[in-house]
């Protein structure tokens, strides 16, 4: 699959757990021949009952149903959990589940993204796991984070990539494997005016298709460039883009997290903040609750929604999924959502609130610079294994596990 924009697609924003779980829910009650989802989490709480209740009922109602969860993330259910899933023809995957002490290292790539295609013409893309805490009933934990729902030619892109994922894990293991050619897109009819382009990041051909889809933007932008991210450690080359255009009079804007989910994300994305201030980037530190976002806006008409962050897990390990989008509607859409959250909810960083001593600073930056200049090298140097994709068995036949191939590097 080329990475190609594709006209005639209808992109809607949707904020948080109670714009997304309701439309999910209710496309997948719809559904008629095929429920398929990816997700980083879903656990056994209320949300993630409300999900199992749905797809229980899908595949009773007549629709295959393959859900994909990363195994780290999730893992363990309660037996009856899975057990009714099974019965009901749910196809239940488990990524790259955890394996024996000792056994190797492969806790580093995880299945990242969270997608979901409904009767391969429907589809949402973003950072939502199919948790409590995206909604915030959840209290002051719950956090703050994007997805949407796609309609339109792009979907059969998505749509066939879920499908590829599946048959990969089916796929027996040989010493050989003959490349055959990739199915042909069916051709959906359009939507809306969005073209659209959907990126993703694996450990074969596609490593670093995400950052590079960023940058590009980032380096064209004239005006304005705001990224929401929670995890902000990239590299290198990416800050250095961040600063060329801000020196170019475009205005950048980091909104990053001020109540972190985990305190050391905030410390390391503070290392940056000098460098960064130094060079013309505002810094924004959002509040009200743990920042999960990872969306992003240039000028007038280029946005992006996914699962990766911008840091080394994102952009060198993990199993990753955005969709960029060129329509100047919902460009506006975000614009006004994260402006809200500035004026709202955020603090500005400035300079002289940062309290460290010059001695120190100095020994951090070269360090700095020399490890982002070089990690995402370094990490790509990690095992990249090609982890296994289990299948729960169904009641009548003995246990299966199935294979995701992955390239691993040379």
């Amino acid at each position: 699959m080329s990475l190609r924009w594709i006209p005639g697609n209808k992109v809607s924003l949707l904020e948080n757990g109670e714009q997304f779980f309701p439309r999910v829910f209710e496309m997948i009650a719809a559904a008629r021949r095929e429920v398929l989802i990816e997700t980083f989490i879903w656990y056994d709480d209320k949300v993630g009952k409300q999900l199992h209740a749905a797809l229980l009922a899908a595949a009773r109602a007549g629709a295959q149903v393959d859900i994909t969860i990363d195994g780290f993330g999730s893992l363990p259910f309660p037996e009856e959990f899975t057990s009714s899933l099974v019965a009901a023809g749910v196809r239940l995957h488990v990524f790259d589940p955890a394996p024996k002490l000792f056994g190797r290292v492969n806790y580093f790539r995880r299945l990242h993204r969270k997608l979901v295609v409904i009767d391969g013409v429907h589809a949402f893309v973003g950072g939502i796991n199919f948790a409590a805490d995206h909604l915030a009933d959840f209290g002051p934990a719950a956090k703050q984070d994007y997805a949407v729902e796609i309609e339109g030619p792009v979907v059969a892109h998505i749509h066939g990539f879920m499908l590829a994922a599946l048959a990969q894990g089916r796929a027996e293991r040989r010493w050989f494997r003959r490349r055959r050619a990739p199915p042909a897109v069916p051709v959906l009819p359009e939507a809306g005016t969005a073209d659209t382009v959907f990126v993703w990041r694996d450990n074969g051909e596609h490593r670093n298709d995400i950052e590079r889809q960023y940058r590009l933007a980032i380096r064209l932008a004239r005006r304005r460039v705001v990224i929401a991210n929670a995890y902000f450690f990239p590299g290198y080359a990416f800050l250095r883009e961040l600063r060329k255009a801000a020196r170019r009079g475009v205005e950048v804007s980091l909104i990053l997290q001020g109540r972190p989910d985990m305190p050391v994300v905030q410390t390391a994305a503070a290392m940056l903040y000098h460098h960064l201030l130094d060079g013309g980037v505002r810094i924004y530190e959002y509040c009200e609750r743990p920042l999960h976002a990872k969306v992003a806006l240039v000028d007038d008409t280029w946005t992006t929604v996914g699962s990766s962050n911008l840091d080394p897990f994102s952009l060198a390990l993990n199993l990753e999924a955005n969709i960029m989008v060129y329509d100047r509607d919902f460009n506006a859409q975000l614009a006004q959502n994260l402006e809200g959250l500035i004026a709202t909810s955020c603090r500005l960083v400035r300079a002289e609130d940062l309290h460290e001593s010059s001695a120190w600073r100095k020994l951090r930056s070269f360090v700095l610079f020399h490890l982002l200049r070089r990690y995402p090298a370094w990490a790509g140097h990690l095992p990249a294994h090609a982890p296994t994709l289990a299948s729960l068995p169904e009641t009548d036949r003995p246990a299966a596990t199935d294979r995701l191939q992955e390239t691993a590097p040379p």
